[in-house]
Formats: C-alpha cells, structure tokens, sequence
C-alpha cells in the first residue's frame, strides 16, 4: 500500500513540474518601448493563443543594457531600432538570427522588409524584422510657400528669414541627398563622406541668412509656424501632422529626394526560452487589422501592408496625404552609423553654428 502511495505522489509531483512548465512555456516575455503592446492587443493574442504576454518597458541604450549584462537571456523578444543592431551584435552576440521560415512576409511592405534585413545583417544573417517607422521631412505652410517640395527649399532665397532646421546629423543627411548624393553609400569612405559633409556644411553656411531660427525645442517650432514666422522646416512627420490639424494650410510632406526614416524591429534575443511564442506574436502584430490598431494608438506607420487603410478615418487621411507609395519606397532608411562619422558631422556642424 505504501508503495503504490509513493508511486502516486511520484506521478502527482511530475504532473505539477509538468503543469508549471507547460504554463511558463505559455508566457511571452517582450522588452519593448512604452506604447509598443497595448493592452487591446496583449489580450486579444492571449484570447487567440492563450499565450500570456509579460512586457517590460525600456528604450535602445536600456536594451543593449540588459540583454548585454544577461548576454542574451531573460526575454523572448525585443525591439531595438534597426539601426543599433548589427554593430552591437557583432561585439556581444545577443540576438539569434530571424527563422525567416516563420514570418508571414506577404504581410509586410517590401521595402521596409528589404532594408532592414540588409541593415541587420551579421555574418550572413538578418536579425530583425520591421514593426513601426516614423520619418523626418518637411512641415510647409502651402498657402505662404506654395512650391516647397525637397530640402533644397530651405536654401531658397524665397523664403528667406522663414526657413528652419535643427543644426543636427538629419539635416546634414537630407541636404546631401536632395543635392544628388547619397551619404549611406559613403560610409565605408571616410575620405569621401567628409568632403561630401564638407559640401554640404558650405551650401548651408552660404544661405545662414535665409534662416530664422536653428529649432532645438519642436513645440518652439510649432508655434513659430502657427505664428506664420515660419513657412518652411525640416520637422518630424507627427508634428507636421498636430498643425494640420489646426491649421489644413500647414502639413508634413515627403520631400522629392526622400524623408528619412526609423524604423523600430522585432528581434529575438540569443538565448530566449519562448521562440515561438515571439513568432507567434511578430506575426499577429503585423497583420493588418491588429497594426491599425497601433497605429490608431500610437500614430505610428508600421510595416503591415495594407494597415493604413485600416485606421481610423483622420490617421488614415494623415498618411495618404503625406505619402503615396512610391514616396514609402522612397524613404532613406538610417543604416548604423561608423563612429568615425559622427565626428565628422559634429565639425561641419559647429562651423555653421559659428559662421556668419
């Protein structure tokens, strides 16, 4: 009796072991930026899946933190931005390479997938997927300048003393493409990407009198163009958006030579415990119907195709106004940035902060 007692207990005891592995196994845990897992959406995948989704909040430089300090480990997924993961992985191996097997690509716009794989790649492999993207571009007043459409436009002596940028890397980036380069293809080039941020750090210089103000602080350059100070800015495309709808004059477009884009990944970090769970999860963020409800949330793009037409009526008109496909396609992703560039641009920028 007493030993079909202990052989019992035994097999209660691995039922339980089982049972609480069995519901560890079932609960996601995602390190992610504040606003990136609704609440709507956390519940409607455990209603779909049964999964349970823990999700813990941070940014880039928190993320490398952790997952750096754990060398992989304590979470199933992460969303770094694109352009801070090849070179940290590279250093510390922290994310594992995507299974493109397991992702539904039909679902994603093509381009945006393109370049994030190609600006993830570490020894062969991509290691992300795109989730959502913002751009930086031109908010213009249309009824004050109403032929504005590439950054060459903030040199145009049309609107001089009405013009506004940030004296940052951005504006160096956007000037060099819309004077018929392209900054990204000189990144191996040391030589070449100086004198190119040479060319363009003189252009600006040259027209310092067009310039109303170098904006530091947005809600500052909002008010100067609802003030009418201001006609034309590089400025983020939501900014563009908020006086649009104040004012149906004012709005963000995609300039001629491309806006530039971030764009914030799903990444699978090298020793997550729940893959496929994380699959499970970019899948179901990426379908259209549940990308438009974050973006409905958050007014951010994402990669889903066909999401936007999905949103509501006024974050829908926002993106068609601003973008049509082709300007999507046009965007100019930010690759990683060599350290030895950064210098550079901070030299150009100072001298044109300097001159007169």
């Amino acid at each position: 009796m007493f030993k079909k007692y202990m052989v019992l207990l035994m097999i209660m005891v691995a039922g339980a072991c089982f049972l609480s592995t069995s519901a560890s196994a079932q609960t996601l845990e995602i390190l992610t930026w504040k606003g990136y897992a609704p609440k709507v959406l956390v519940d409607k995948f455990k209603a779909e899946t049964g999964i349970d989704v823990k999700v813990t909040f941070t940014n880039n430089e928190e993320m490398i933190a952790k997952l750096r300090a754990t060398r992989g480990a304590g979470f199933d997924l992460a969303q770094p931005s694109q352009d801070r993961i090849s070179s940290v992985q590279e250093k510390y191996q922290i994310y594992q390479p995507i299974d493109v097997t397991k992702i539904n690509a039909d679902q994603i716009i093509t381009s945006m997938l393109d370049a994030v794989q190609k600006n993830t790649t570490v020894n062969g492999k991509p290691h992300a997927i795109p989730f959502c993207w913002g751009t930086s571009g031109l908010v213009v007043n249309r009824k004050l300048a109403p032929a504005v459409s590439d950054y060459t436009d903030l040199l145009n002596e049309a609107y001089a003393g009405r013009v506004s940028y940030r004296l940052k890397r951005p504006t160096l980036i956007a000037m060099a493409f819309a004077l018929g380069d392209d900054p990204f293809a000189k990144y191996s080039d040391v030589k070449a990407y100086k004198k190119l941020m040479d060319k363009v750090g003189q252009a600006l210089m040259d027209n310092k009198h067009l310039v109303k103000n170098y904006w530091a602080n947005g809600d500052a350059l909002l008010q100067s163009m609802r003030s009418n100070e201001v006609y034309v800015a590089m400025a983020w495309d939501n900014g563009g958006w908020k006086l649009h709808g104040e004012n149906p004059d004012i709005d963000f477009i995609a300039p001629k030579s491309g806006a530039l884009g971030w764009i914030d990944t799903f990444a699978i970090p090298a020793k997550a415990k729940n893959t496929e769970a994380a699959y499970k999860w970019i899948n179901f963020m990426l379908k259209p119907e549940n990308a438009a409800i974050f973006t409905n949330l958050e007014k951010y793009g994402t990669a889903s195709k066909g999401a936007i037409k999905l949103t509501d009526t006024s974050v829908r008109g926002n993106f068609e106004r601003s973008f049509s496909d082709a300007d999507i396609d046009n965007i100019k992703w930010y690759p990683p940035v060599p350290a030895k560039l950064e210098s550079i641009e901070g030299m150009v920028l100072d001298k044109v902060k300097a001159s007169k």
